[in-house]
């Protein structure tokens, strides 16, 4: 049932090429993001989540 539904479409070949178009843009975008980061945001990225002094965990004592 479901492959005479999508046979009966027109222009259903046009939405692969456009999910491609789609995410090729988004691959481009994150390369250019990567490329022309400063290292120094970088680098503070890098460490953010192992910085002494500060715990993720909860103070409270469980009751």
């Amino acid at each position: 049932m479901y492959k005479n539904i999508l046979q009966n479409m027109d222009n259903i070949a046009v939405w692969p090429v456009i999910s491609f178009v789609i995410f090729f843009l988004f691959f481009l975008c994150l390369l250019w993001w990567v490329f022309t980061t400063d290292r120094k945001i970088i680098d503070k990225l890098k460490h953010l989540p192992m910085e002494e002094g500060q715990s993720n965990l909860s103070t409270t004592k469980p009751e």
